[in-house]
């Protein structure tokens, strides 16, 4: 569920790791001396859905100065305030320079999947599926999208290299609806268009699309044209679904909704690091 030996995941702690210790942390390395061992606890201090606990190991092992590592829990996994979530035994020095980051991924991990637990609880009773989309942090999206997943949610494309998605401006540029759909054909992908008109859909059905975009519309408008599309294609809704309308577009009878919200602005969730000296 989490891949934290995809190479993305090792860049990205690694520039973290650059990014915040740099050539040395210069508050732990003159208050406390060199052979000093310790032991830190990571707590959930709150209700929250983990992911990216994978990435600790990773963390660790590039730093250096780990005895132990104990993982009690696992991406996906729904715990309550106060629980234990790792251990770390090891050099003083490699557990307070390396605690911002690995907070910085946990609590920020943990509040995608968190908020994407929500959304996909609320349409949970529907057939339709909660999607992420590109709107995630760059350089982390491979890591955001593990937690979606991990949260419950279904990843959309990872990048505009593995989908076909046509958008209102590629049609003006490709000429017409039927016209960006012949050609995406080649790709040898299924072919998803956003349509703007009930005109639109039609051409857009007649010439094979495997999806329609629908954006930005009310409930009872969406509910409308998930009729007319009548099952010939897969329906995606999108444009400012929130926590509190998702279930009202799940029960229009689409097949997805799309939520950039997911990703772009999903709270940190609360967790704690605190050390003991050995």
């Amino acid at each position: 569920m989490f891949d934290a030996s995809h190479p993305d995941a090792r860049r990205a702690v690694e520039l973290a790791l650059e990014e915040d210790i740099g050539p040395g942390d210069v508050t732990t390395r003159s208050t406390i001396p060199e052979p000093a061992r310790a032991e830190g606890r990571f707590w959930a201090r709150q209700a929250m859905i983990v992911a990216g606990i994978e990435l600790l190991p990773l963390i660790y092992e590039i730093r250096g100065g780990v005895e132990a590592l104990d993982i009690d829990v696992k991406s996906g996994q729904r715990v309550p305030p106060g629980t234990a979530l790792a251990l770390v035994r090891g050099k003083a020095w490699t557990l307070l320079e390396c605690e911002r980051v690995a907070l910085n991924f946990l609590q920020r991990l943990s509040g995608i999947a968190t908020l994407a637990g929500r959304y996909a609880e609320a349409v949970r009773h529907t057939r339709c599926r909660v999607l992420d989309t590109r709107k995630t942090t760059p350089g982390l999206r491979r890591l955001e999208k593990m937690a979606v997943a991990a949260g419950g949610g279904l990843n959309h494309r990872m990048g505009l290299y593995d989908a076909v998605l046509i958008k209102n401006n590629h049609i003006t540029a490709a000429g017409g609806v039927r016209a960006a759909i012949e050609r995406a054909r080649k790709t040898g992908l299924p072919v998803e268009i956003e349509v703007r008109t009930p005109e639109q859909m039609e051409e857009a059905l007649d010439a094979g699309a495997d999806r329609l975009l629908l954006d930005n519309l009310t409930p009872g408008e969406a509910a409308g044209w998930v009729r007319a599309a009548a099952g010939r294609a897969t329906t995606e809704l999108s444009g400012g679904i929130t926590l509190d309308s998702a279930r009202a577009y799940a029960e229009t009878g689409a097949d997805f909704v799309s939520c950039g919200a997911i990703t772009h602005s999903a709270p940190a969730v609360d967790i704690n690091f605190r050390i003991s000296l050995l």
